[in-house]
């Protein structure tokens, strides 16, 4: 492909790594979103790389998880009636596809994606200046009892014999000389070796976009009215929105013309991609994340996941971020805090939180599809139109890699894996 001029809608973690391999490669890019990069779903995760992540999240299938499910008052997973309506198509879909045959196929699909990812950050992170922000030893999925315990390293190697994940197994009193400050409770933990942590995900995506800004590339802060063709050209025209990042061009109405033009708009995408005539079966796990001071002297030196209850805290700049698992509902639907609460009230009993830190819970939302794999690659109605979203849980992971492959599919490249299980017809 030789130089062209091409759009990027969406300034989260994809949709700016597409954009920063595009520059790279000397084309002339534009990156638009209505908020500043990394502000919006990659703002808020939980700030892990994680090459472990080599299984996508099944939907439970045993009848004795489904039944806790129902009272709706887990850590893990909570469910709002009017979203689970909305969401219902996709979510039985998605239930299929955790039926264990057919996951064991999307498995080595999905882990293909994951297994590029330190490799595809490293440069990016280089490239940024970005080092201060990042850690590589590892991360601590904890547990309470032994069974528990067992299983998951069980699965552990087997993912080191089929994708090379690195892990230890640490006893109780390994665990305590790492993490002094947890509560007993905890048995031991799964120490996994290979992913990075990050000090500050939504400062990592700014780091990467000025980065790309560096590389000649322009970022417009806009709403984006409408994406047209004419005459073999694409048309994206904006209206401005209220701008909090001076290096962004938000002070009038914007309109590109482009060669091609890339959808990354995460959680948005689905909506947005219905008028252009396309249906794709998008659903959400909305989160929430809350920061903390510790008590005392008390200090928290990794990344640690309370497997068994559901909810991450992570040792941030802005302090200890607590993540919560997945809510089931609409993306536009207001807050509903009591599953953070509940997750508060069992991280306080695991770890000495502090105050919190944040006036307001963040809340975010994970774009999500029935099969668990992202969409990446054309778009099978338009010629010159790309589409990269449905990350799920893995839209901070995976960015670098989808920018990487989006850049060679664009060149006509043979790419770095086999394309064949995220492309965008698969759901005709």
């Amino acid at each position: 492909m030789s130089h062209q001029q091409i759009v990027v809608l969406g300034a989260g973690m994809v949709g700016v790594s597409i954009a920063w391999h595009l520059a790279k490669r000397g084309h002339d890019v534009s990156l638009v979103d209505r908020r500043p990069p990394g502000r919006e779903t990659s703002f808020g995760n939980a700030g892990i790389i994680q090459r472990e992540a080599v299984r996508p999240y099944p939907f439970p299938r045993d009848m004795k998880t489904l039944l806790s499910v129902l009272p709706n008052r887990r850590v893990d997973i909570r469910y709002r009636p009017g979203g689970m309506m909305q969401s219902a198509s996709p979510l039985l879909r998605y239930w299929q596809n955790s039926a264990p045959k057919v996951y064991q196929r999307i498995v080595p699909e999905y882990a293909s994606l994951i297994q590029l990812s330190l490799q595809e950050h490293g440069p990016m992170i280089e490239d940024a200046q970005a080092e201060k922000l990042i850690r590589r030893d590892g991360w601590l999925e904890l547990y309470r009892t032994p069974k528990k315990l067992e299983q998951r390293l069980r699965e552990a190697e087997e993912g080191r014999e089929r994708f090379d994940v690195q892990f230890r197994h640490l006893d109780r009193l390994e665990l305590a000389l790492k993490e002094p400050n947890l509560s007993d409770a905890i048995v031991g933990a799964v120490h996994w070796l290979d992913s990075w942590t990050v000090a500050d995900p939504g400062a990592l995506v700014e780091a990467y976009a000025r980065a790309f800004e560096t590389r000649g590339g322009r970022i417009v802060q806009a709403d984006i009215e409408s994406v047209t063709k004419e005459r073999g050209r694409w048309r994206v025209t904006t209206k401005p929105v209220s701008s909090d990042s001076s290096s962004s061009e938000s002070t009038q109405s914007v309109c590109l013309e482009a060669d091609q033009v890339v959808v990354a708009l995460g959680p948005w995408a689905g909506d947005w991609l219905k008028g252009l005539g396309y249906d794709f079966p998008v659903f959400v796990k909305r989160g929430y994340h809350m920061h903390y001071a510790t008590q005392k002297a008390a200090h928290l030196n990794h990344w640690v996941m309370d497997a068994e209850v559901g909810y991450l805290l992570a040792p941030m700049q802005a302090g200890i971020r607590l993540t919560t698992g997945a809510e089931l509902d609409r993306i536009t639907a207001p807050p509903h805090e009591s599953q953070l609460e509940a997750a508060e009230k069992e991280a306080r009993k695991l770890f000495p939180l502090g105050a919190r830190r944040d006036s307001v819970a963040w809340k975010g939302a994970r774009p999500c599809l029935p099969d668990m794999k992202p969409v990446i690659g054309p778009a099978p109605g338009h010629e010159g139109l790309w589409l990269a979203f449905g990350h799920g849980h893995q839209g901070f992971t995976l960015g670098p890699a989808t920018g990487r492959l989006m850049a060679e599919m664009m060149a006509g490249e043979t790419p770095a894996v086999n394309m064949a299980p995220f492309r965008a017809d698969r759901f005709r």
